[in-house]
């Protein structure tokens, strides 16, 4: 595990693996017997795919889902794991990703055609599964030609057809009828399907929303669930949160400059903030280029020795200003929390959803490539 080697690091992102760990362990437990594949996409949501990856598989991992055959070929190299691309997949990215034995998605004729060239001229079966488009509108086989293209697709030698997927746009809006209808598309395609002797090893509908609001999104015939925000201790600010899972992120600072301004002093560009007062103001050294969203330009607010301090003037770049009236002890150096903290005063990434007018995702996907990521147990 890396440690904290550059003391001197203007602002940090603390991943707490064993909090992870933890969270994973939740979800293994609530949606047993059904497998938890980790979805570690875009870098684990920026968090750093190979520490979160290793921590995962040391408390027994060994499923994981990926949007593209890069991020599939970093982690197909572990031993015993499944690594499946989620998303879609190029016909020159075949038999690449065959070769490292990932788990390929298919949902046109054209492409299980290829499947199938790659695994006949090699001679080892492609693993693929195939991608229902039950309602996300996004990709997928429609779920109206979904029957007919599956019996024709599973004809094919040369793949091995283990599986069957979909997704959810709305799995965040627990009770919704929208929701609960793809559900039951699923279980009748599976059903139709099982009729005519075709069946599958892996099916699997459930998201980390669908995980703490559709139960039956993980009961049987479904045997596996997705989850990737789940794992970093954040939920959709809507539905609910059955899961009791710890929040693993702390991204940080410090105080670089301090200063007494004179009432009436402008504050950063645009001159959105005007100082009511003489006011002490503290500058630090992250902005938007680190993930820090404009929104909270004269609506945030960030943690000085635990005390919340509210953010003057527009976000910019490289630095943002805060008002210091309520932490006079304050002094250039300090830690500076802008998500994390303890208790009823934490900032959360839902909390700058909020105000971003987004979702958990983005924010933690926005963090820059600047922030150093530091990795250990309880913080």
């Amino acid at each position: 595990m890396q440690e904290r080697a550059d003391m001197n690091a203007r602002v940090w992102l603390d991943v707490n693996l064993r909090a992870l760990q933890r969270n994973y362990q939740k979800i293994v437990s609530a949606v047993a017997p059904c497998e938890v594949v980790s979805v570690l996409k875009a870098d684990a949501y920026g968090l750093g795919v190979e520490p979160v990856a290793s921590a995962l598989i040391d408390v027994g991992c060994r499923y994981f889902g990926v949007a593209d055959v890069r991020e599939a070929l970093l982690l197909a190299s572990q031993p015993g794991i499944r690594v499946q691309i989620l998303g879609a997949i190029l016909a020159e990215e075949i038999a690449q990703a065959a070769a490292a034995d990932v788990i390929l998605p298919c949902s046109d004729i054209e492409t299980a055609q290829r499947m199938h060239a790659v695994g006949i001229s090699s001679g080892r079966a492609v693993r693929a599964h195939f991608l229902v488009d039950t309602g996300m509108g996004r990709l997928g086989v429609p779920l109206a030609d979904a029957e007919a293209f599956i019996r024709d697709a599973v004809q094919l030698d040369g793949v091995h057809w283990e599986g069957i997927y979909s997704h959810f746009p709305m799995a965040y809006r627990t009770g919704s009828d929208y929701t609960l209808g793809q559900i039951a598309a699923m279980r009748a395609l599976l059903d139709t399907l099982a009729r005519s002797g075709i069946r599958f090893a892996w099916r699997h509908i459930a998201n980390s929303d669908a995980v703490n609001n559709f139960p039956a999104s993980y009961a049987a015939p479904f045997n596996a669930v997705r989850t990737g925000i789940n794992l970093h201790g954040s939920y959709d600010p809507e539905g609910s949160r059955v899961l009791a899972l710890e929040p693993v992120i702390t991204l940080a600072t410090r105080l670089v400059a301090i200063r007494e301004l004179a009432a009436g002093a402008c504050i950063g560009y645009g001159c959105t903030y005007r100082l009511p007062k003489r006011m002490r103001v503290g500058t630090i050294p992250i902005g938007y280029a680190d993930g820090v969203p404009m929104a909270l330009s004269n609506r945030g607010h960030v943690l000085v020795d635990g005390t919340p301090c509210h953010v003057l003037g527009r976000v910019s770049m490289d630095y943002t200003t805060i008002a210091l009236d309520m932490v006079p002890h304050a002094k250039c150096g300090d830690e500076v929390v802008c998500l994390g903290g303890e208790g009823p005063g934490a900032i959360t990434p839902e909390h700058w959803a909020t105000l971003k007018g987004s979702h958990a995702y983005d924010i933690l996907c926005s963090i820059g490539p600047r922030v150093e990521r530091r990795y250990g147990g309880e913080g």
